[in-house]
């Protein structure tokens, strides 16, 4: 099978609300001495290998580092310790919303965020049509971005995206918003696209989604890989270790 994500000793180093950074001393300086006083590390020594179409559910409590890790496979973050290789284009489906144009208008907002994403100017008028009426925007076409409500601001964004053409298609908890009928077009959608062989990586606290899209786990406790298996397996430890607090 073909590689899509490669990590190898991932690890990544913040401070108190902020990314820790390093001075010219620090480079040469004993390892011991390198840590900062409120310095912690949000991942340390993650490496797995993500086969093309797999589908992975990232399980954790908050703070373990799941949406770091996915910002590290996105490209959007970058470690302090180790690498990771991703092999292909992603569609991520992360702070959903960013990179949207107030004062732009959807119709100028498609445009634009999609051809940021890499999608030619033809694909985007021969999708157009498809993508506003999944957001259900038909009519608003020519509104303002920053009129929209928020609901209509995350159907929108869900509906560029998913309409890339990238193998990897990255979820950030972005179906724990919008009514019902919303979450079930983006759960076909997505069993559309893991129809089509896409690779999956999807950070969500929801059982019943995991167990749903992804067939392999990737528990983080601690900022480390606690363990890596089947989803079964993966939420059953989750659980155990959950409910014994």
């Amino acid at each position: 099978m073909t590689v899509a994500i490669e990590a190898n000793g991932l690890g990544v180093r913040f401070r108190r609300n902020r990314r820790g950074r390093q001075n010219f001393k620090d480079l040469f300086a004993p390892a011991a001495r390198r840590s900062r006083s409120g310095e912690f590390w949000a991942l340390r020594d993650v490496s797995f290998t993500v086969q093309q179409g797999e589908s992975i559910g990232v399980v954790g409590r908050n703070g373990q580092g799941k949406s770091t890790l996915l910002r590290l496979v996105a490209n959007v973050l970058l470690p302090d310790e180790g690498a990771v290789k991703v092999h292909g284009g992603v569609a991520p489906l992360i702070e959903i919303t960013g990179g949207f144009v107030g004062d732009l208008t959807v119709r100028e907002n498609v445009a634009l965020m999609a051809g940021l994403h890499g999608m030619p100017r033809d694909a985007v008028a021969l999708r157009y049509d498809d993508m506003i009426a999944f957001a259900e925007l038909a009519g608003f076409e020519d509104t303002p971005y920053k009129h929209l409500s928020n609901g209509m601001k995350v159907r929108l964004a869900f509906s560029v995206v998913s309409q890339l053409d990238e193998p990897i298609l990255l979820v950030d908890e972005v179906l724990a918003v919008g009514d019902k009928a919303f979450k079930d077009k983006c759960y076909k959608r997505i069993d559309e696209l893991l129809a089509e062989g896409r690779t999956l990586f999807f950070v969500s606290h929801n059982e019943r989604d995991l167990r749903r899209f992804c067939t392999r786990g990737l528990y983080l406790d601690k900022g480390t890989l606690a363990l890596d298996g089947p989803i079964t397996d993966v939420l059953d430890r989750y659980n155990a270790d959950y409910n014994r607090g």
